[in-house]
């Protein structure tokens, strides 16, 4: 217990301390926010700060801090101290320069940001994996939300016919949300949503109090339990990394943050509502994981084998045996979900309408882009369900990508900061640390060294780790020096969206 708590206070300790020296190094101050100076209507309006903070709540705070979490726990208490500092360290810092940068840049997305602050060749690259990570956010939000909606505790008897129908009935909801403005669904129903997340909490977390002295207590010998801890034999590095994802950083957080960047009022608004969502976000992980250690004692069985979906369900029907409480608590897990994947389908809409430069006020031209990309993630739906093995491939290509979005995005931060002239060391290590992960993953991974996982280079997993290093100095070296030509250039501006230059690229050397 006294390490839980330890998380916790890390969390809320690091909003008031660390998040506020972030905010003094981006310098937020009184200019026109994207909703002010360039409305459209559509995606460009102010909406109220108390709306916009739920939103991004609800946005960032999928699946990954309820189910990753529960999975994750299996690595040991040490959870409890590396989730909370990933999140205070990286994932805030991640999620609040993807607002910020976006907010001074007329609302970009990340790929449009890499094109003016990575260059041509690197934006196609970004671009290329964000729109495929997208479209696996898309595909696994619907396919988790309803397997929860298909469990004993919502229908009794669990069918095919029955998930199929939930999946129907997301997908319906997931068109109308990505299509129409976002005052008009989005903006309307997230109040709802978001009060069912909160009571969600709330029981889940008022159900494990009685529980917190069983929890384990982290020793410095798990430090070196890399490979005996977790019941399957799984490495802390990558895997816990990228197991846990949501809860320490995520990379689908940075193409939510540019949806309600485009919606707030004042800049100062933005640590509450970047930084100060990803703190409460962890603070969820932290419940949940709390909850997952417990239900791992009471039912060791569920250690190996047992899906996350099904372990919630077990855990959620044993700390709240009152019915329509627990009904309650998976309907807000539920929720989260579904309002991660709405606005994913949302964000990569827009992020294609700036790449082709398309106007999205045309109805028509929403439209075109908006079926396609449903097709898409549709026919991936099906496949991973008609294949036994094809949702547990679908999942682990799905948590990869998602952080190697949030390198992507870290990318852009180093740069703007560097280009600036500011204190870039604050994202440099949470890039150069996520980007060491990802190249880990795939340089080490394959069925033969982890059961179950998908096809990578498969390396030894020491050679591994010295590959990824040296791709991970690399890539900090080369992002410094970036930053640095950047802000030798006359004509370019970092806190100044201009289409015409970036098109161009005829920056002059001062």
């Amino acid at each position: 217990m006294i390490t839980f708590l330890i998380g916790v206070a890390i969390l809320i300790g690091g909003y008031f301390t660390y998040g506020k020296f972030v905010e003094h190094v981006f310098g937020p101050d009184d200019r026109k926010t994207p909703a002010l100076e360039n409305p459209d209507g559509v995606d460009r309006l102010v909406l109220p700060h108390w709306k916009n903070t739920l939103i991004q709540l609800l946005n960032i705070a999928g699946i990954g801090p309820v189910i990753g979490v529960i999975l994750g726990i299996k690595f040991g208490a040490i959870v409890f101290i590396l989730l909370p500092i990933g999140n205070v360290f990286g994932g805030a810092v991640h999620d609040y320069f993807s607002g910020m940068i976006s907010m001074r840049n007329n609302g970009y997305n990340v790929p449009a940001l890499s094109r003016k602050f990575l260059g041509k060749g690197p934006s196609k690259v970004v671009m290329a994996l964000i729109s495929v990570a997208l479209i696996l956010v898309g595909a696994v939000f619907t396919n988790t939300p309803a397997q929860l909606i298909n469990t004993p505790i919502l229908v009794g008897q669990p069918t095919p016919t029955i998930f199929w129908i939930a999946v129907a009935a997301i997908f319906a909801y997931y068109f109308i949300s990505t299509f129409f403005p976002i005052d008009k669904v989005i903006g309307r129903i997230y109040p709802i949503f978001g009060a069912l997340l909160i009571l969600a909490s709330v029981a889940i977390l008022i159900g494990i109090v009685p529980h917190l002295n069983v929890l384990d207590e982290f020793c410095l010998s798990d430090i070196g339990s890399n490979f005996t801890k977790h019941p399957a034999h799984q490495p802390i590095i990558p895997m816990l990394f990228v197991t846990i994802a949501c809860g320490i950083i995520s990379g689908f957080h940075s193409t939510q943050s540019p949806l309600v960047a485009r919606t707030e009022k004042s800049e100062r608004l933005g640590r509450q509502t970047f930084y100060g969502m990803m703190i409460i976000e962890g603070l969820i992980g932290m419940i949940w994981a709390a909850g997952g250690m417990f239900i791992y004692h009471q039912m060791p069985e569920l250690l190996t084998g047992a899906s996350g979906v099904k372990v919630l369900s077990e855990l959620v029907s044993t700390v709240i045996p009152f019915a329509p409480i627990s009904i309650m608590v998976v309907i807000g897990v539920i929720v989260l979900a579904i309002t991660s994947g709405d606005t994913s389908l949302r964000s990569l809409r827009l992020t294609i309408a700036e790449l082709f430069n398309l106007d999205q006020k045309d109805p028509k031209k929403r439209l075109a882009l908006t079926v396609p990309m449903f097709a898409i993630c549709l026919g991936i739906i099906f496949w991973s369900n008609l294949n036994p093995e094809g949702f547990n491939v679908l999942w682990n290509y799905f948590s990869w990508s998602n952080q190697l979005m949030a390198v992507c995005s870290l990318c852009v931060t180093v740069v703007y900061l560097r280009s600036k002239k500011k204190n870039y060391l604050i994202g440099l290590i949470p890039c150069m640390f996520m980007s060491f992960i990802c190249f880990d993953y795939i340089f080490w991974v394959s069925p033969t060294n982890m059961k179950g996982a998908p096809l990578g280079f498969g390396l030894d997993y020491n050679t591994a780790i010295v590959i990824a290093l040296i791709c991970a100095i690399a890539l900090g070296f080369l992002l410094c020096v970036r930053g640095k030509i950047l802000s030798k250039m006359e004509g370019f501006d970092p806190d100044k969206w201009d289409y015409s230059i970036d098109e161009k690229n005829n920056y002059k050397a001062k």
